[in-house]
């Protein structure tokens, strides 16, 4: 039954006619929403000068925003399957509208982190669903270029937040970072509403309300220890307790979910090899460009003394290539296959890793921005068929919960990628200074180049993993194929 409402949807005039302007409006609330976890970042000074708030008061703006996206991602992508992917992503883009609209008011922090709670909840129904629809409505002969759009956006809004940002704050106030959103928002659900079909598969299956909550307890302590953890020190007794309590949570979720009858996650998905590996691989992806996207503007604007509005428009290299790249891969994969894209474009990751990790303050400029357009094409070829290779490899009907958890894989390697970079940036510099640092040293730049070359290491450590990963799945299906 699943698979002939599939057909129908491709193959539905109406559908077929409309399905790039499907993918727009879809596309656009991926870009806004994933935009709105890097954007804020380069305004959290002046939001903490306006506010009258201390910097690691004015850090939850960011930290709140990834917590309840990454702890709703399951349950919207199954509520998504249940009663309808279309559904949930129209209801989602309201929302986000609004809690972009609220967000651009300069009230009090407590107003502020209640209307990024809003918007949060918009961007998690929008983002776990967007891969499932866009799966649904395109033939399987330009899923991988429509995809590749998606990816696009995903990677755009995630990496151009810093560089978008800078150049509104030059002439705007911070606000307007957040009202940006909404008459792109309202356009964009105008369009919507006049072009996305209604919902074919839906499996009116109960949903797990258990183990979504055992599931955002484990979301909500482990990432208030991550963050508060950078704040205070990861061996204070209450980051260790939260981390005790996120993994007892952890354990206490696999171990309850197999049992049920409609489990928020099946398990059974990450049995396809296929499905695991693509998912494991982009989330180690999305940890390493974190990586870049944490440290390179300290980089460029501390260490080299450039402009931000420079710096901003050297960053926006990175996205401008990967959404010129990403299309093309993809239609590129439909025609030979995702899984030599997908090797090809880690190694060209790989090789701009090295490039940052040779980079000091004698590099030429020209020379660490042909690095960054390395990593942005590099992205550009892997991005677009490993998410063909991650919604193609599960059953129509757990599309939606797919898309959650290809979603989730995105958020958890952005909230790792900027711990992780900024804990090893720190601890190396600390090593070098012999003395501890959680801050940019303006006078001893070599304590910072040295602290870059450490993390840049660790990103490239981890990205030969995926690339190594790919390498032998390539390896495999070609002596399966001789």
């Amino acid at each position: 039954m699943a698979k002939a409402t599939v057909v129908s949807f491709s193959q539905n005039p109406t559908v077929q006619k409309n399905r790039w302007w499907i993918l727009i409006a879809v596309g656009m609330f991926t870009f806004m929403s994933t935009l709105d976890a890097s954007i804020v970042n380069i305004a959290l000074p002046v939001m903490s000068h306006d506010l009258h708030i201390p910097m690691n008061q004015a850090e939850w703006v960011v930290s709140i925003y990834l917590i309840v996206i990454c702890a709703l991602l399951l349950l919207f992508g199954r509520i998504g399957d249940a009663y309808g992917k279309i559904k949930v992503f129209r209801i989602g883009t309201i929302l986000f509208v609004v809690g972009s609209f609220l967000c651009g008011f300069n009230h009090s922090l407590v107003f502020l982190l209640v209307a990024r709670v809003i918007q949060a909840f918009g961007a998690s129904m929008t983002m776990s669903t967007n891969n499932g629809i866009i799966t649904e409505i395109f033939p399987l002969n330009e899923r991988g270029k429509a995809l590749g759009f998606i990816g696009s956006f995903v990677s755009l809004g995630s990496i151009a937040g810093p560089g978008i940002g800078g150049m509104l704050l030059s002439v705007l106030p911070w606000g307007y970072i957040f009202w940006l959103n909404v008459p792109i928002g309202i356009l964009t659900i105008i369009i919507g509403q006049r072009i996305l079909p209604k919902d074919l598969i839906k499996t009116h299956s109960k949903i797990d309300y258990p183990g979504f909550c055992i599931f955002a307890f484990f979301i909500m302590s482990l990432f208030l220890g991550i963050f508060w953890g950078q704040q205070i020190g990861f061996t204070q007794p209450i980051i260790l307790v939260l981390f005790a309590i996120a993994i007892l949570s952890f354990i206490g979720f696999c171990y309850f979910e197999p049992r049920q009858v409609n489990a928020l996650l099946s398990f059974k998905l990450f049995k396809n090899g296929q499905f695991t590996l693509s998912l494991l691989c982009g989330f180690l992806i999305f940890i390493t460009n974190f990586f870049f996207n944490v440290i390179s503007p300290f980089y460029l604007e501390n260490a080299r003394g450039l402009a931000p509005n420079l710096a901003g428009y050297i960053l926006m290299i990175f996205p401008i290539f990967q959404v010129a790249v990403a299309p093309i891969s993809g239609a590129v994969s439909d025609r030979i296959g995702p899984e030599r894209l997908t090797f090809f474009g880690l190694c060209l990751i790989s090789i701009s890793q090295v490039g940052y990790l040779l980079t000091n303050l004698t590099t030429p400029i020209w020379l660490f921005m042909l690095f960054i357009g390395l990593v942005g094409f590099g992205n550009g070829v892997f991005q677009a068929p490993n998410n063909t290779m991650v919604m193609s490899a599960v059953e129509p009907r757990d599309l939606g919960i797919a898309g959650g958890i290809n979603a989730l894989a995105r958020n958890l390697g952005m909230v790792f990628g900027i711990s992780a970079s900024t804990t090893v940036l720190y601890a190396a510099m600390s090593h070098k200074y012999g003395q501890h640092v959680t801050t940019d040293l303006t006078k001893r730049p070599d304590v910072f180049i040295y602290g870059m070359h450490v993390s840049f290491l660790i990103a490239l450590i981890i990205c030969l993993i995926a690339t190594a990963l790919t390498g032998y799945r390539l390896f495999k299906h070609q002596q399966i194929a001789a």
